[in-house]
C-alpha cells in the first residue's frame, strides 16, 4: 500500500479534538450549501463508494455492504440534511466511531482549526467502541480542560445538562465548541465519583514542543514535551534536539503523556531523529499488503533516551513509543498507552462535506498489535489519585512528578553506564 505523505492521520481527527488542530490531512476549501449542485442521493452513494473501495475490514464488520446501499438508495432525498443524516446513519452500521461523515459546517470547523485559529476548551474526545461512552483521551496542555482538572479517561456524562447517552461524536464536540468568553458546563464520571466542571471557552495556542535543559549530578539533560504530532511538530522537535546538544547534553526524556497523536509521518520523522537504522511502523490495509516505514535518514542522536507515556499517549505518540521501544532504543516510564492501532484518511465528499475512513490498521516493529490493548512501559509508575490531586501544574516535570522523576533516575543510570563505558581503554592491538 503506497501511503500518501499529505492526509493520513492516527489520532487528532480520528479522536476529534476540541479546539486542536487537526493539521495536514488533505482538506479542502468547503463551498456554501447555496452551491449545493450534486442530488443529495448522489452524496448518499458517494460515501458509499468510498467505505466500499478503501475500508479496512473487507466484511465491514459483517455487514451486507451492498445491501446497506439498496437500503439507503430505495429512499427519497430532497434537501442536503436529509443526505447527511443518511450519511450518518449508514456509517454508524459500521460499528466504527474514527469513520464518520461531516456536514460543511463541520468540515469548514475542521478547516478554520487547521489553520490555528483555535478556540474551546481543549480536549481531545473520543466514542468508545463498546459503551458508547463520549470519553476524554487528553486535555490540552494549559487550556481550560487542563485549568479544570479534566484527566485522561473521565467519561463525559452530560454537556450543559444534555445527556451523551445515545449522542455521536460530532454532536458532543459541537456542543463544547462555542465562541471565546463563553461557557460550557461537563458532567464528569471518573471511576465512581461524578461531579461537574464549568468551563470557559478560550483561543488557544498550541506549539507542539516544548523544550528545556535539567541539570544533573551526570551532567545536563534535555527534557523534551511533545503535546501532538501536528505539520510542524517534526521541525520543531529537530530544532529542540540540535539546540540541547550544543549546549552538551548527556541524554533525553521524551515526555508523551497526554499526547493524543497527530500525523502517521510527523512521528516517522521523529522516530528517525533518535533511530539510525530499523523498522518504525507497519501498515497493513484491507487487501493485506503492507507499507513498512523504516529509519536511515535524519538521525541526530544516540544519546539515551527514556520516554514518558501514560493513557493519554494515543495513536502517533504510540507508533513513536511502539518503535524507540522495539529497537530498544529507549526506556518506557508511566502507565500503559491509549491503545490505538488504526489510521485515517481524511477527504473531502459531496459539495464542501468530508468524511474520515479507517483505511489501514498499524503494527510496531515486532509485529505488536496494540488496537484496545495499548503499549505497556519497561517500568511502570501509576500517579494515585491523592498523588494527582496534590501535584499543581508547576509540579509536572519536576522531582514532585513521581513518573518525572523515575524517568530522570533511569536516565542518570544510562548516562553513567555509558560514560562508564566511554572511559574503558581500547583493547591493544598486535601485529603477528
Amino acid at each position: 500500500m503506497g501511503l500518501k505523505k499529505q492526509g493520513l492521520v492516527v489520532g487528532a481527527t480520528a479522536l476529534l479534538t476540541v479546539a486542536v488542530a487537526l493539521a495536514g490531512a488533505e482538506l479542502h476549501p468547503s463551498k456554501s450549501w447555496a452551491g449545493f449542485r450534486q442530488s443529495p442521493k448522489e452524496l448518499v452513494d458517494e460515501v458509499w463508494q468510498v467505505i466500499d473501495r478503501e475500508y479496512v475490514d473487507a466484511t465491514f464488520n459483517g455487514q451486507d455492504w451492498r445491501a446497506v446501499r439498496r437500503e439507503f438508495l430505495s429512499k427519497t432525498y430532497t434537501t442536503p440534511d436529509q443526505a447527511y443524516t443518511a450519511a450518518r446513519e449508514m456509517l454508524e452500521k459500521l460499528n466504527d466511531p474514527y469513520t464518520r461523515f461531516m456536514d460543511p459546517e463541520q468540515f469548514r470547523s475542521m478547516q478554520i482549526e487547521t489553520s490555528g485559529e483555535l478556540t474551546g476548551v481543549g480536549i481531545t474526545i473520543t466514542q468508545d467502541e463498546k459503551t458508547k461512552d463520549i470519553t476524554v483521551v487528553s486535555p490540552v496542555e494549559g487550556s481550560p480542560a487542563a485549568e479544570a482538572g479534566i484527566l485522561a479517561k473521565d467519561i463525559i456524562l452530560k454537556i450543559d445538562n444534555k445527556p451523551t447517552k445515545g449522542m455521536d461524536l460530532n454532536e458532543a464536540v459541537g456542543m463544547i465548541r462555542g465562541q471565546v468568553n463563553t461557557k460550557v458546563t461537563l458532567t464528569i464520571k471518573r471511576g465512581n465519583e461524578t461531579f461537574d466542571r464549568v468551563l470557559t471557552r478560550a483561543r488557544i495556542e498550541i506549539h507542539p514542543v516544548k523544550a528545556s535543559i535539567r541539570q544533573t549530578p551526570n551532567g545536563p539533560i534535555g527534557y523534551i514535551r511533545l503535546v501532538q504530532f501536528s505539520s510542524n511538530a517534526a521541525g520543531e522537535m529537530r530544532n529542540a534536539i540540535r539546540e540541547q546538544e550544543k549546549q552538551g547534553v548527556t541524554g533525553f526524556i521524551l515526555d508523551l503523556r497526554s499526547n493524543p497523536g497527530g500525523l502517521l509521518f510527523s512521528s516517522a520523522e521523529i522516530a528517525r531523529m533518535f533511530l539510525p537504522q530499523g523498522t518504525i511502523v507497519s501498515t497493513i490495509n484491507r487487501q493485506g499488503e503492507a507499507d513498512r516505514l523504516r529509519a536511515g535518514r535524519g538521525f541526530l542522536t544516540d544519546k539515551p533516551l527514556v520516554v514518558l507515556i501514560d493513557g493519554g499517549s494515543a495513536s502517533a505518540s504510540e507508533i513513536l513509543a511502539g518503535a524507540l521501544q522495539d529497537n530498544k532504543r529507549a526506556v518506557l516510564v508511566g502507565t500503559k498507552s491509549f491503545g490505538k492501532g488504526l489510521v485515517q484518511s481524511v477527504q473531502p465528499v459531496g459539495e464542501g462535506s468530508g468524511m474520515a475512513v479507517t483505511i489501514a490498521k498499524y503494527y510496531t516493529p515486532s509485529g505488536r498489535d496494540i488496537n484496545k490493548k495499548g503499549i505497556e512501559p519497561d517500568v511502570e509508575v501509576k500517579i494515585t489519585e491523592a498523588q494527582r490531586e496534590s501535584l499543581t501544574r508547576d509540579d509536572i516535570a519536576t522531582p514532585k512528578d513521581p513518573q518525572y522523576a523515575k524517568a530522570l533516575s533511569i536516565l542518570n543510570q544510562e548516562v553513567l553506564a555509558q560514560q562508564k563505558q566511554a572511559q574503558k581503554p581500547a583493547p591493544a592491538s598486535s601485529t603477528p
